[in-house]
Parts: C-alpha cells; structure tokens; sequence
C-alpha cells in the first residue's frame, strides 16, 4: 500500500468485510505500518458496535424475565455485562507485557466492551444455557482480587511444560475466555473457547469447536441474538428472532 487505506471511514460507511480482509491480509505487518493507528481505530469502532449490541441482549433478555445464572447446580445470579473497570487498562499492559503481542480485537474488547455472561435460563426457553449463550470474560472483574491474571499465569506456565516436554503435541496456547458449550449448559465438556497467543495481527484467532477469526464469531452470535447453537427446543426461535432484531454488523 502507498496511499493511505482509510480503513476507518470504509468500515464507518458499510464496507466492513473488505477493510477486514485487507487487514488480515497484512497479518503482522498491521504493526509495522504507519497505518497501525488506524487499524486500532477500526477495532475500537467494532468494540464499540459490539457493546451496543450485548447491552441491547441484556436489555431485551432481562425484560424477558431471563434469568442470568452460574453454569452449576446452584444457579446462582450472574451480572450479564460488566463494563471495564479502572483496572481493565492495567489488564491490558499486562497481557502485552506477558505475551508481547496481542490481536487489536482482543484488547479494543477488554477496554470498550468488559467481561460479558448470558448464561442463564429464558423462561419460554428453558434449554437456552444449550445454546451455547455468548460469554466472553477478560477481565474477570465479577470475581475477587485478580484471579484473572493468576488463572492465566497458571495456564501459560502449563503450557510452557508442555512444550517444553513435548513440542511436538503442545500446540499454540490459547487465553482461555469461555467455557465451552457443554460446560456453559452444567454438563461436562471440553476445553474453554480462548484466543490464540501471542498473536500481533489486527484480529484475533477464536478457537472453539470450529476456530475461526474473532470479529467472525462475533458476528455469527449477534446475528443469532447471542446464542448461536440450535438446541432443538421449538421455542427458540421466536426467541431468538426478537433477540436478533437490529444487531449491528461488526
């Protein structure tokens, strides 16, 4: 590229697939450009659509009479959307310090969009937590202390003995975000859905049952009003069409 791509103004004016294929077409070297601060201006403008549409989920859910729950015997209330804190920026450095690369994406959500759990139970849904509900949890801030970051710490010490063990079976690491459908639903599943790290392309690499690029999955659960798996109930798509209605595109 010799001129500049005005990637911000395109994605603004509707042409949201190209601008993200140019810039997953330039990988890592998204950040040696000197259009870098741009890129960033299109994943925070993402972020920002994607808050807009989780907290019109929690709205039309919560009037619902859906009941946000731990995914356990116990049920217990969950906060649906809690926005960054004033620690999400420090999580933030330390995730580029740790890792040294981190996807745009990743950190446009950690700082605009906060920690997000729809688990729960619709009342004229009763099987919606089988759905696979849209979580993605970042920061942790529903929980004491930083557990976050201790939880990650564990896990890419693991990782590192693993590959250190065994590079051949190691695989890349992943920033767990998610449990896992199963898991979402009290049942016992498989590994948590995470991000591939490190990783200095603009978007991220969501990896779940299918991996595929994190804005892709985005899109995919808001177009299905946050739950995006079939759970074969018949009174889920009435809900799920209302839920869906005015999703904005990221």
């Amino acid at each position: 590229m010799t001129s500049s791509p005005d990637w911000l103004s395109r994605y603004e004016s509707g042409q949201r697939d190209q601008v993200w294929h140019e810039l997953r077409g330039l990988g890592s070297r998204v950040r040696e450009s000197e259009w870098a601060g741009e890129a960033q201006l299109v994943c925070d403008e993402m972020a920002r659509r994607a808050r807009h549409n989780v907290e019109v989920l929690v709205e039309r859910l919560s009037e619902d009479g859906y009941r946000f729950h731990t995914n356990d015997d116990e049920q217990a209330p969950v906060p649906a959307h809690i926005p960054p804190t004033p620690a999400a920026s420090a999580y933030a450095a330390w995730l580029r310090q740790r890792f040294d690369a981190v996807p745009m994406t990743l950190l446009s959500w950690l700082r605009i969009v906060g920690d997000v759990w729809l688990v729960g139970t619709h009342p004229k849904w009763p099987t919606s937590a089988a759905a696979d509900p849209l979580v993605i949890e970042l920061e942790g801030a529903r929980l004491p202390g930083e557990p976050m970051r201790e939880y990650v710490e564990e896990e890419w010490a693991e990782w590192l003995d693993r590959r250190t063990d065994d590079p051949g079976t190691a695989g890349l690491f992943e920033l767990p975000v998610a449990p896992d459908r199963l898991h979402k639903d009290n049942t016992s599943g498989g590994s948590p859905y995470g991000i591939v790290l490190p990783d200095d392309c603009a978007d991220g690499m969501f990896t779940w049952e299918t991996p595929m690029p994190f804005v892709s999955y985005l899109n995919w659960v808001f177009r299905n009003g946050g739950f995006p798996w079939s759970s074969g109930e018949q009174g889920q798509w009435d809900v799920r069409f209302r839920l869906a209605g005015d999703m904005l595109p990221l």
